[in-house]
C-alpha cells in the first residue's frame, strides 16, 4: 500500500475518500490488513503529510481509527476525546485539516457500549469529567422514545443516545464553523457520521452526503 502523496490525495473526491475508508474497514473486519512498510512510510512522510480525512472518535482503547479503517502513516488525522464530543480546539483542528492540509472528509465516529455515553446517561459527576459528559446531555434530551429506565442499564437507550450524539456533533460542526460549512456546501469536503460496533468491528456510516446539517 503506497503512502499518500499530495497528488494522490488531491485526486480523490470526497466520495472516493469515503470509499477508501469503507474498504479499509472491510479489510479490518475480514482480517485482511493491507501490506505496508511502516518504516518506509516514516521516511516518506518525514517531509510532509497529506491525509485524506479527519476522524473524530472516542478515546476508548478499542476504537483506534487507523486500525478500524486499516490506514497507514500519513493517511488520516485522528482526533480522540471521550464520547466523541466537540469543543473549540477540535473544531479548529478540523478546520486546519480541511482548509489548510487538504483533507476531503470529516467523520464523526461513535461506538457501541460507550462508557462516556453510559456515564452521561447515569448523570455521573466527577472532577473535570462532569463538564465533558455534560456535552452529551442534549443528545439524551433528544432521545424521547424511552419513558422509563433512562440510564446505563438500558442498553437500547444507551445506543440511541450514542447515535443521536453523533448526529448532534455533526449539526454542531455545521452551526459553529462557517468555514467548514462553506466547504461542505461547495462539495470540497464531505461530513458524515458513523457508528463502530465493538462486537463485530464494523463501521455503519449513517450517510455519505455532502450535506447541509441534517443526519
Amino acid at each position: 500500500m503506497k503512502t499518500l502523496t499530495r497528488e494522490m490525495r488531491d485526486s480523490l473526491t470526497p466520495p472516493q475518500a469515503i470509499e477508501v475508508l469503507r474498504k479499509g474497514n472491510e479489510r479490518f473486519v475480514n482480517n485482511l490488513k493491507a501490506n505496508r512498510n511502516l518504516l518506509q512510510q516514516v521516511n516518506e512522510t518525514s517531509d510532509g503529510q497529506h491525509p485524506m480525512a479527519i476522524i473524530l472518535s472516542c478515546i476508548d482503547s478499542r476504537t483506534s481509527a487507523e486500525l478500524i479503517f486499516d490506514q497507514g502513516l500519513g493517511d488520516i488525522f485522528s482526533c480522540r476525546i471521550a464520547g466523541n464530543v466537540l469543543n473549540d480546539d477540535i473544531l479548529g483542528s478540523m478546520e486546519f485539516a480541511c482548509k489548510v492540509a487538504g483533507a476531503k472528509v470529516v467523520v464523526v465516529l461513535g461506538h457501541t457500549k460507550c462508557g462516556a455515553i453510559k456515564g452521561a446517561c447515569d448523570g455521573v459527576k466527577m472532577g473535570n469529567l462532569t463538564h465533558l459528559l455534560g456535552k452529551i446531555d442534549d443528545a439524551i434530551a433528544l432521545e424521547t422514545e424511552t419513558v422509563g429506565e433512562r440510564n446505563a442499564d438500558n442498553a437500547a437507550f444507551v445506543e440511541r443516545v450514542a447515535e443521536l450524539n453523533v448526529m448532534l456533533v455533526k449539526r454542531q460542526i455545521m452551526e459553529r464553523s462557517p468555514l467548514l460549512t462553506a466547504m461542505i456546501e461547495t462539495s470540497d469536503i464531505a461530513l458524515l457520521g458513523g457508528m463502530y460496533d465493538v462486537d463485530s468491528g464494523e463501521v455503519d456510516f449513517y450517510d455519505a452526503r455532502m450535506l447541509m446539517g441534517t443526519a
